[in-house]
């Protein structure tokens, strides 16, 4: 296989036009393909004229289905892959789901991994906003009920205290 196999490939299903340089790839593996004895003279003609005549992808994949080399067509468009999520949004949405299981230890990492994803995925483009949002969310919950707790310990400790007579 040469590296034009594993060149980009139109969009499957449809009939779109071909550029001259997609009808120079196929050529390429026409000729390529009459180089090593897969073509006789008169088919390797007969593709390559009708190669120059071809007007969209499919024609141009017609002269090559029997050939195990494909062309790379350097124009086609290509499908877009779905996108990535960002790996820190993930990592905040675990930490402020995690809060209770680790003593609210991954509090403060929710809150940092959070912030730190939403700046990435603003510049990237990446997947992800909605975890790192609850990611922060969360955190900052974390951040209020631990507060909360403290206050009411402390609320706690002051009533105990007044309550308790003085000689």
């Amino acid at each position: 296989m040469t590296s034009a196999s594993f060149s980009r490939t139109p969009v499957p299903g449809q009939r779109l036009r071909a550029t001259d340089r997609d009808r120079e790839a196929a050529i390429g593996v026409l000729q390529s393909s009459y180089t090593v004895g897969r073509l006789t003279k008169d088919e390797h003609d007969a593709r390559v004229g009708r190669a120059l005549a071809a007007q969209t992808y499919a024609e141009l994949d017609q002269l090559t289905y029997d050939l195990p080399e494909r062309p790379g067509y350097p124009d086609a468009p290509v499908v877009p892959g779905p996108r990535r999520t960002n790996a820190l949004a993930v990592a905040a949405l675990v930490c402020g789901l995690a809060q209770p299981f680790t003593g609210m230890l991954s509090t403060i990492p929710a809150i940092a991994l959070g912030h730190v994803s939403r700046g990435q995925i603003r510049r990237t483009g990446e997947e992800g906003r909605a975890m790192a949002t609850w990611g922060l969310i969360l955190g900052w919950a974390g951040v209020t009920a631990v507060i909360a707790f403290v206050l009411a310990a402390l609320l706690f400790v002051v009533m105990v205290a007044h309550a308790i007579p003085h000689k």
